[in-house]
């Protein structure tokens, strides 16, 4: 048989770009098992939730993977900072970003230029839990529920109030909207650098409520330091079975949880993302690992990278309905 160059000439160079791409899998899959740390970048402060779940996962994944784990905490503007160091890494294998949704679905819609482009600049390697985002009270109000903090509101405050949040233009910035709208109050975000200093700030009784994520309340709720009253998702969070979701007190649109998940540099190896995710889900299956995560409020699960691709995708769209739907404007 004979076989015309024109298209030879083609099948060759497509191999060849195939071998290409192959060998320099394997050769930054060498280097990413050569011992070379591996940074996992957090864009929160020490000491909040975030930087918590990431050293749980890190020491573990130190373990699987033979190699050291270092947690880099870039924290400022909502998980902006460590997004940009992650976009300007190399994609070789030796930094990850541990990451929830604020800084992938959120900040890209809120801030005119934000300096990063999840859908361009990353890949996400694999997700491996969702949470919610709750309204809790301080110990300085004697609301035990969202009715009762409105009641107070009303009659001690004239009906005006702050809430504080992590970040502005958050996810519980956009909650706070919701409550003043649906409960007739004047109730205005009091945006913090992270969750860390709003809950200090709520232990000293300085502001009398603030909305965060289920881990960055649950150790002082369970303590009786606030009281979680509220919180998104179409049920109830297994750690928070008697405190109502706010689809039970009416919210519309609230049933979708925020998630996280690890993310790498765009252009990292295949084989790399393959060998992360697979040791995240190794460290998922520790019985010690669950249960840590869930204690903080986490609802642990796996998700490999095109189911967690999908999900990411999923969220993002939904958010950007309700927030176009308030009129927000970029800042």
């Amino acid at each position: 048989m004979v076989f015309s160059m024109q298209r030879v000439l083609p099948v060759r160079r497509a191999l060849g770009l195939g071998l290409f791409a192959a060998a320099m899998g394997l050769s930054g899959l060498a280097q990413a098992q050569s011992g070379t740390p591996i940074r996992l970048l957090v864009g929160f402060p020490a000491g909040a939730g975030t930087d918590a779940i990431a050293r749980t996962l890190g020491e573990k994944l130190k373990d699987v993977l033979g190699v050291p784990v270092v947690v880099e905490n870039r924290a400022g503007a909502g998980g902006q900072i460590a997004a940009t160091v992650l976009k300007s890494s190399p994609a070789d294998g030796h930094t990850l970003f541990l990451s929830h949704d604020h800084t992938i679905s959120i900040l890209p819609q809120v801030v005119k230029n934000p300096g990063f482009n999840p859908a361009t600049d990353f890949v996400p390697v694999a997700g491996f839990a969702t949470f919610a985002n709750v309204l809790a009270v301080s110990g300085g109000t004697p609301a035990k529920n969202i009715d009762e903090y409105v009641k107070w509101v009303h009659t001690q405050r004239g009906g005006k109030e702050t809430i504080g949040i992590p970040a502005p233009a958050s996810i519980p910035e956009f909650l706070v909207k919701m409550i003043s709208d649906k409960y007739k109050i004047d109730v205005q975000p009091a945006p913090y650098r992270g969750s860390a200093p709003m809950t200090v700030d709520m232990l000293g009784n300085q502001i009398t409520a603030g909305i965060a994520s289920v881990p960055d309340f649950i150790e002082n709720h369970k303590a009786g330091k606030v009281r979680i009253v509220a919180s998104i998702g179409a049920k109830r969070q297994a750690v928070l079975p008697n405190v109502p979701t706010f689809t039970e007190l009416g919210f519309s649109n609230l049933e979708d949880l925020p998630y996280y998940g690890i993310f790498a540099p765009v252009g990292t190896p295949q084989p790399i993302i393959d060998k992360y995710g697979d040791a995240l889900q190794k460290v998922l299956a520790m019985p010690d690992v669950k249960q840590k995560l869930t204690t903080m409020g986490l609802t642990v699960g796996y998700e490999p990278q095109g189911q967690f691709a999908g999900r990411v995708r999923t969220y993002t769209q939904t958010w950007e309905r309700i927030i176009q739907s308030t009129g927000f404007k970029p800042l």
